[in-house]
């Protein structure tokens, strides 16, 4: 039987019990507040913790992709403790971070030692999370890394995510947009509809004013997507669990949801994008 391991990266925002269910290995990225606070993400700061600090916080936080030597040692430990294992390592968009490339300059410094395949997802948040958990257990059910390696591209290709913004707030503070664009658009309830292009690059798909219109035009955009075929979905939060259990129910409502995950956006993510935020993640289910 094949032995295929998964690695990927907190931005994935998966939950404690799918990683250890699935065995699949996270490395950290970091979240910085200020220089003398350092974290990192999912290991000495979670996304509760993360939000409320936050909030009482003025400095604006920044974020870090771990080092190659983080990605080598994790390599290394899988060659040595599994023998005849090959690796499928699946990142956040390398057009949004470092990882990936730190991970592709560790997957050749251990070539030697194991297969490492390194993927760039174009995604972030559960979109990632999804892809990852669908490899995982076609790998924990025996696949070979060619087979695993067939469905992560139809999942590449196949995988929708969009982002309802609470607030602009963070993505000017980020830069991501200007400080006019971020008064008037709370100045008017603007709610940007985010998503990720063909390249992996943060781009705003719609803006419309107040939530439910924001939601009511994320169905229709899944609807032409998917129709009524079943459907894996993932709704992650920044501190909004509530919302994000309407919002699935809702999409049990209108459409074949085979399988859901609710999950929090974690601290790096949450940096950028700011509380409240909502990112529904959709694949076909096979």
């Amino acid at each position: 039987m094949a032995n295929v391991k998964v690695v990927t990266d907190s931005t994935a925002d998966l939950p404690k019990s799918l990683l250890e269910d699935l065995d699949i290995t996270v490395v950290p990225l970091k979240v910085l507040f200020g220089e003398e606070e350092t974290y990192e993400d999912g290991v000495d700061l979670f996304a509760s913790e993360f939000y409320e600090k936050l909030a009482a916080n003025d400095v604006i936080p920044t974020t870090s992709q771990p080092a190659p030597y983080q990605f080598e040692q994790i390599y290394n430990d899988i060659a040595k403790n599994e023998v005849g294992a090959e690796v499928i390592s699946i990142h956040i968009s390398s057009k949004l971070s470092g990882t990936y490339q730190s991970a592709f300059i560790a997957s050749d410094m251990v070539k030697d030692n194991i297969n490492v395949t390194v993927v760039d997802s174009k995604r972030a948040s559960y979109a990632i999370g999804i892809i990852v958990v669908e490899i995982a257990k076609l790998a924990k059910s025996g696949a070979s890394k060619e087979q695993c390696m067939e469905r992560l591209n139809e999942l590449l290709e196949e995988t929708t995510v969009y982002f309802m913004v609470d607030t602009l707030e963070y993505l000017q503070k980020n830069g991501r947009i200007g400080k006019a664009s971020a008064v008037l658009g709370s100045l008017l309830k603007i709610k940007p509809i985010l998503s990720l292009n063909s390249d992996g690059e943060v781009f705003p798909y719609d803006k419309v004013r107040g939530q439910k219109k924001a939601l009511a035009k994320i169905y229709s955009f899944f609807e032409n997507d998917f129709g009524k075929q079943p459907i894996h979905v993932g709704i992650s939060h920044a501190n909004d669990r509530d919302l994000a259990a309407e919002i699935m129910s809702q999409m049990h409502n209108q459409f074949t949801v085979s399988s859901e995950v609710i999950t929090e956006i974690g601290p790096v993510i949450g940096a950028h994008v700011g509380p409240g935020t909502i990112a529904i993640s959709v694949t076909f289910a096979k």
